[in-house]
């Protein structure tokens, strides 16, 4: 039979509390009656003072303190304490009255067999009750400690459930406008029985596998997301033919650079998607460069800025992903002129995104 976890907390609070008032009684035995020969007489006193230390320190610990001081309530608890010091003062006078009349008969001599004075014998009960207070006040600043720290745990983990979730809808809304773009360019050459839809197909297929099998992961080979983006490049090459002019400068100065994937390509989709042909020719231009653990991401493309007044939500959703991934490591500005429209993207600590 399994015992129930309630019922072995509350046996082990119980184990505990009769090991600290044995410990007190102990306590009382030695201060009482040191440099005493009477010990029966000493520990038979003793018991005498147990109950009204007993009863004067649960009433700090279980209504004073929980229900004042804790609740800060600090000029009611003060009232009250001295409330309770008066009164306790006059029961412990009580007991020591009838410890010294029900154990008369014990004393065998003229000579007191307790060691100690009436105020000492005082002191020594409101120092036991000094210390439950404090070990009491000790236990709630650790237990608010832990429960804060648990609370901040928790809390984190939310916001981390929440950042996944909300990853993986920009990631849902990206792929479906990212595939209809280059389904809509293989379509259209499968319409006109073009030769280059077969080397399409397969630059698809190569996107598809890195959509399929890559997108989950939490960062990929920035060579990888490069190079995706190139094959991108040659499907929009393709369908413009003659009116596509690209430019692209990589100088990535490590392999082992690693970057969020589906990144970049957004960049160049909104391009091809949003850009114009201006002067017989969509030009678009492509820099991307790494240095030590900084990234810079530089794309333009011509543009007609008359009756335009969306850039979709390849942008928006990029600069999303960019806050939540990188939050105060990134910078992103976009400027638009009569006949051009500039991204500028950089990513700072690199190395530590690989790391988490």
């Amino acid at each position: 039979m399994k015992i129930p976890k309630v019922f072995f907390k509350y046996s082990v609070e119980v184990i505990l509390h009769l090991l600290f008032w044995g410990v007190v009684y102990f306590f009382y035995t030695y201060f009482l009656g040191y440099g005493s020969n009477n010990t029966n007489y000493v520990n038979r006193f003793s018991a005498f003072l147990m109950p009204i230390t007993i009863g004067i320190s649960y009433f700090f610990l279980y209504f004073l303190i929980p229900n004042y001081l804790l609740k800060r309530k600090r000029v009611l608890f003060l009232v009250y304490s001295a409330y309770t010091f008066i009164i306790s003062v006059f029961l412990i006078i009580l007991s020591i009255l009838y410890g010294l009349v029900f154990l008369i008969e014990l004393n065998s001599n003229d000579t007191s067999p307790l060691t100690k004075t009436l105020p000492f014998i005082i002191l020594g009960v409101y120092f036991v009750v000094l210390i439950v207070v404090s070990l009491s006040l000790i236990m709630h600043n650790y237990n608010s400690i832990v429960n804060n720290e648990n609370l901040k745990n928790k809390i984190l983990e939310t916001q981390l459930q929440i950042k996944d979730q909300e990853l993986r809808f920009l990631k849902m809304q990206i792929h479906p406008h990212f595939l209809f773009n280059s389904l809509n360019t293989i379509y259209g050459f499968a319409l006109e029985k073009k030769d280059e839809a077969p080397e399409m197909i397969l630059k698809l297929s190569n996107l598809l596998d890195y959509i399929l099998y890559q997108i989950e992961k939490p960062q990929v080979l920035l060579m990888d997301e490069v190079n995706h983006l190139l094959d991108y490049v040659s499907l929009e090459k393709m369908r413009f033919h003659d009116t596509l002019e690209v430019k692209t400068t990589i100088d990535v100065s490590s392999n082992t650079i690693q970057i969020a994937p589906m990144l970049l390509i957004p960049f160049v989709e909104n391009a091809f998607k949003h850009g114009d042909i201006v002067n017989g020719s969509l030009n678009v231009t492509i820099h991307i460069k790494t240095e030590d653990d900084v990234l810079f991401f530089r794309i333009e493309n011509t543009f007609i800025k008359e009756n335009k007044t969306s850039n979709g939500i390849g942008l928006e959703n990029i600069a999303k992903r960019l806050e939540m991934l990188f939050a105060n490591s990134y910078s992103l500005e976009t400027n638009q002129t009569a006949n051009y429209f500039k991204v500028k993207l950089t990513i700072r600590n690199l190395k530590q995104f690989k790391n988490e």
